[in-house]
């Protein structure tokens, strides 16, 4: 991916004060690591009369399909191989919006200690983009940007120069030129527009991303006339977080109409309202069915297999009845997250007694695993391949064998109620499935008959009349101390 930004000046206010508002010498060409790649900065051109600065990244294509947002193992069947075939390290996108945020962030705060006059004054401003996807066309090129002042120069990129018959491709060549904008907000811009026009992230869109668009958006999205389009799109369609970023810049519209502050136009609430109970999470529902089924059982000491990061192991930690809590996870990774969120190394010596954290795969068999009161496996199963459930099913209920065990997994039919899950798509994309109740009650009565234990079926979260809670648990209780029967 690749843009330049170049600006032309005068013996006294020379273009090489680019330098000074980009916090990048250009006599430097300097490398910056990001989440996806590499991100360079060079000056192909610094002069008093012209100075150009080049942002140059290199993707890791490996990086992007490990970090990236998945769709699981229920996605397009040519899925797996786009994830390596795609236009991403050549396109501008979101993934070089990001690296313009991280490589310029003082640039586009409009920061410049060195020089504080400089980052309010308008200068002369020539932006190239050599490839940039446009889901629209050159016509919603020039409907983004023109409005905020910039002449468009948007030329279509032919599928192929030696068979023009072929027509043009999604793809332009962007040129855009301004002499009445700052620096700071050519870069906002940029950041915004460039991911909008793509029509993709390749982040999950969370929540905080509103405040991210109304901030950079600040003085010049309120007013856009595509303002809607722009909203929506950079917040990947998501209705809800649209909803509420266009309530928000309503507001700030209607406040710069009336000359007042947002806080004296949103004032229709009583403050006491504000303080209204934000719905528990999910996660927070699941660990107190959890630790409720635990007490229930009378456990003592506990295995949290699969554990993750850690947040059950914690909350066990905070009740005493729990004399003995041991997390296990296949991930070193996790388990290095996990003793620092449980502080290990600053744990009273007591308190250190009573936790422990190892290394294992719910695939084999482990001597480790024998003689606890309770075992859970809360969201763990759907991580593995269907092939791969009968070994952990013998490993836990048939070797390992504790007088009870928690089994949580997501109900699949609860899916349409997630307004941000694209239909057909699992809840993460490390899930191999996600099964119905009748699939997972079906799995569960098959494997406690096998091994000698009683089912009973909890909901956890709100019990949907139609489709069900979101989460499902098995509670197994050993009833037979005989060997497990054939399979």
């Amino acid at each position: 991916m690749f843009l330049t930004i170049t600006t032309t000046g005068t013996t006294e206010r020379p273009a090489t004060d680019l330098g000074y508002l980009l916090h990048k010498h250009p006599d430097k060409a300097q490398a910056f690591s990001t989440s996806y790649g590499t991100a360079h900065v060079l000056y192909p051109e610094a002069e008093a009369g012209r100075c150009t600065a080049a942002l140059l990244l290199e993707v890791d294509a490996v990086a992007l399909v490990r970090r990236g947002k998945g769709k699981g193992r229920g996605g397009a069947p040519d899925a797996a191989l786009a994830q390596y075939v795609n236009d991403r390290p050549y396109a501008a996108s979101s993934l070089l919006a990001v690296a313009l945020s991280g490589v310029f962030s003082s640039a586009m705060k409009g920061v410049c200690n060195a020089r504080p006059e400089l980052p309010g004054q308008a200068r002369p401003l020539r932006v190239e983009v050599p490839a940039l996807p446009a889901r629209g066309g050159p016509d919603l090129v020039r409907k983004l940007f023109e409005p905020l002042g910039w002449t468009v120069t948007a030329q279509p990129v032919p599928l192929d120069v030696e068979f023009p018959a072929w027509g043009d491709s999604r793809y332009v060549s962007l040129v855009l030129e301004s002499d009445t904008l700052t620096l700071a907000e050519a870069l906002r811009h940029l950041y915004v527009l460039l991911p909008v026009l793509d029509d993709a992230k390749h982040y999950w869109v969370a929540p905080d991303e509103v405040d991210k668009l109304l901030r950079v958006g600040e003085g010049w999205l309120p007013g856009h006339p595509e303002q809607r389009l722009i909203t929506s799109r950079y917040l990947s369609r998501r209705w809800a977080l649209t909803r509420q970023a266009t309530e928000r810049l309503e507001l700030v519209r209607l406040a710069e109409t009336d000359d007042s502050e947002v806080e004296e136009i949103d004032n229709a609430v009583e403050a006491e309202t504000e303080a209204e109970e934000k719905p528990t999470p999910l996660a927070v529902q699941r660990r107190e069915a959890i630790v409720t089924a635990l007490r229930q059982s009378g456990a003592a000491r506990v295995l949290d297999l699969g554990c993750g990061q850690g947040q059950l192991v914690q909350t066990l930690l905070k009740d005493p009845a729990f004399t003995e809590i041991v997390g296990v996870d296949v991930s070193m990774r996790a388990l290095t997250i996990a003793s620092r969120r449980l502080k290990l190394d600053r744990m009273g010596e007591r308190q250190a007694s009573r936790v422990q954290l190892f290394q294992g795969s719910l695939a084999y068999t482990d001597v480790r695993l024998k003689g606890y009161d309770a075992a859970v496996l809360s969201e763990v199963i759907e991580h593995l391949d269907l092939p791969r459930l009968p070994a952990l099913e013998y490993a836990v209920f048939g070797s390992a064998r504790p007088r009870t065990v928690l089994v949580t997994t997501p109900n699949v039919e609860y899916n349409v109620r997630w307004e941000s899950l694209p239909a057909g798509h699992v809840r993460h994309g490390d899930h191999r499935f996600e099964w119905t109740r009748a699939q997972f009650r079906a799995w569960a009565e098959a494997v406690a008959e096998r091994h000698g234990y009683g089912v009973a079926f909890e909901p956890v979260g709100p019990d949907d009349p139609e489709v069900g809670p979101p989460t499902q648990m098995a509670v197994f209780t050993l009833t037979s101390p005989k060997e497990a029967k054939a399979a």
